[in-house]
């Protein structure tokens, strides 16, 4: 069986850009937009909350999850910062 959602590479490509990941921001009503496959221990995530989009990263442990976020950017600029996240450009 085949994965239905797109798999973050495992090679960054050249001049990749690192993201910033901080604590998740607390209260929002967060829609999530896509996502990546569930079948690796990190899970990514594009979301978007108070009319801004950002990225959720989800490190699936035993224990409990590790969740992290991006800052929130226009959602244009999410969206394309998910584009290149999903093509090894962005990590």
């Amino acid at each position: 069986m085949s994965c239905l959602s797109p798999h973050v590479p495992d090679r960054r490509q050249p001049g990749c850009k690192e993201l910033a990941w901080f604590e998740p921001s607390e209260g929002a009503r967060v829609r999530v937009v896509a996502w990546t496959c569930d079948c690796l221990a990190m899970v990514y995530e594009l979301c978007q909350a108070g009319g801004q989009g950002f990225i959720r990263r989800t490190l699936q442990n035993e224990d409990s999850p590790e969740i992290r976020e991006t800052h929130r950017w226009p959602i244009p600029q999410a969206r394309d910062v998910w584009a290149a996240l999903l093509a090894g450009s962005a990590r």
